[in-house]
């Protein structure tokens, strides 16, 4: 009986593997659409993508992103500045891009862009920090796909969507899980919607990678702005202690801070071009091992395991 089970398993994964390296014919006469391409995952897909061939539309915030992009891939690459806050400057992308794809319509788009300052205690910021990071990473998110929909339905293609593992269980104070888990809800929704239609739908869940989102200096610079503009009651309650010591704990975020970008396009590049895609992607060792793990176990033992290390107000009880 045992090892009639043992046959069974085994030929289910042999099978699982065979399709899920089932790969699309025909992907260099694809568009896919990506945002955030001055640097990190984006930069990275939209040279991986170029290299297999597939046209890439490369969204920077800035012309010195766009133009470094361009340096660095063939014509298949073509960039445009787009501010994911900003519906005149949606609507003004997806214009270009329609000019380009054509009747073909879009195969992909990679919802990438994101920011994760302001980043600070709770009662160290306001309601505007937190819009900030939420009108980026979710309303952003929102706002594109609707917008492009109508060319992805045209090309029964794909919406791949960059959450994070912070979308599974909260691990930071400010807008940034709260983004992540309104794109993972957002997905879900999307996900049914689409299915009808033949567009599939897909979330990337990154662990903690080294980009400019877990930048320290940029980290460290958000959070003395949050402490200086805090209330005098609020420092007090805290204490100079508590800010100098959360100052500190940055300094560990580079040991955390996994250098593979590539695990995270692999999962993209995966999403955009196999025949039967995942809905969900965990993308490096910490999220798999790590914080999936953690988010199914009993709130007190997560809340004691991620505040173990965790300074304590002067105020504290």
């Amino acid at each position: 009986m045992c090892l009639l089970l043992l046959v069974v398993l085994g030929l289910i994964f042999l099978y699982r593997r065979y399709r899920q390296g089932l790969i699309l014919e025909n992907l260099t006469g694809k568009y896919v659409f990506i945002t955030g391409c001055d640097s990190g995952f984006g930069n990275l897909l939209a040279r991986n993508l170029d290299n297999r061939g597939i046209n890439v539309l490369a969204a920077c915030l800035t012309e010195r992103g766009a133009e470094n992009l361009k340096k660095e891939t063939s014509s298949r690459v073509h960039t445009v500045i787009l501010d994911v806050t900003s519906t005149q400057s949606v609507c003004a992308a997806v214009k270009w891009a329609s000019a380009i794809v054509g009747d073909k319509g879009l195969w992909g788009i990679v919802n990438n862009a994101g920011i994760s300052l302001p980043c600070s205690p709770t009662e160290w910021m306001t309601k505007e920090d937190f819009f900030k990071t939420i009108n980026v990473n979710l309303l952003g998110v929102v706002d594109v796909t609707i917008h492009f929909l109508p060319l992805i339905r045209k090309a029964r293609g794909r919406v791949v969507n960059v959450a994070s593992i912070a979308g599974r269980m909260t691990i930071s104070p400010g807008g940034y899980c709260l983004s992540k888990y309104g794109v993972e809800s957002f997905s879900d929704c999307l996900r049914r919607e689409m299915k009808p239609f033949g567009v599939k739908v897909c979330i990337i869940e990154p662990g903690v990678f080294d980009t400019q989102i877990t930048c320290v200096e940029l980290l460290k610079k958000g959070m003395k702005t949050s402490w200086d503009n805090s209330s005098e009651e609020v420092r007090k309650s805290y204490g100079e202690k508590y800010y100098q010591q959360s100052l500190d704990f940055l300094d560990n975020v580079p040991a955390m801070c996994n250098k593979n970008l590539s695990l995270v396009t692999d999962c993209m590049e995966h999403a955009l071009t196999a025949v039967h895609p995942w809905t969900r992607y965990s993308a490096g060792w910490d999220a798999k091992l790590i914080y999936l793990p953690l988010s199914y176990l009993p709130t007190v033992v997560t809340d004691y395991i991620l505040t173990i290390k965790s300074p304590r107000p002067a105020g504290a009880i």
